[in-house]
């Protein structure tokens, strides 16, 4: 059985290029890499420092995109913050391009997670994203 994990992703610098207070384009393999984590049964948060409309852009950037996220900000969906407890929030692992050491790449992070390969997202032929992998 999968060891599931809740798994906070930054915005800006992680999923896309950072371009505050504008979106970025997306990070190279961001998206496939999300959407073959949900797939796998781990839950996202999105974690970022965007509020207010430049939060709901991100949001609906993202949705578009084929990621909704488990929470946005928060621990749990409708999560109330009152300003009485701490901002943060409680996940498994932080995914953020300001980790010491910097930013890995989609592939290093898809490979640390689940210690295989990369799958070959573009049928029967190896694509870009798997040979990164190797």
């Amino acid at each position: 059985m999968l060891d599931t994990k809740i798994i906070a992703v930054d915005f800006d610098g992680t999923i896309v290029e950072d371009a505050y207070p504008g979106i970025g384009k997306p990070q190279l393999f961001a998206f496939e890499t999300l959407k073959r984590l949900q797939n796998d049964g781990h839950r996202l948060i999105l974690w970022t420092y965007r509020h207010g409309r430049k939060l709901d852009e991100a949001v609906a950037f993202c949705k578009e995109n084929g990621i909704e996220f488990y929470a946005v900000n928060a621990t749990f969906p409708n999560e109330v913050f009152e300003g009485k407890e701490s901002r943060k929030i409680g996940a498994d692992i932080f995914i953020d391009d300001r980790n010491i050491g910097g930013f890995p790449g989609w592939g290093n992070i898809y490979q640390q997670l689940t210690k295989e390969e990369a799958p070959n997202l573009k049928g029967t032929k190896k694509s870009i994203f798997s040979r990164l992998f190797k």
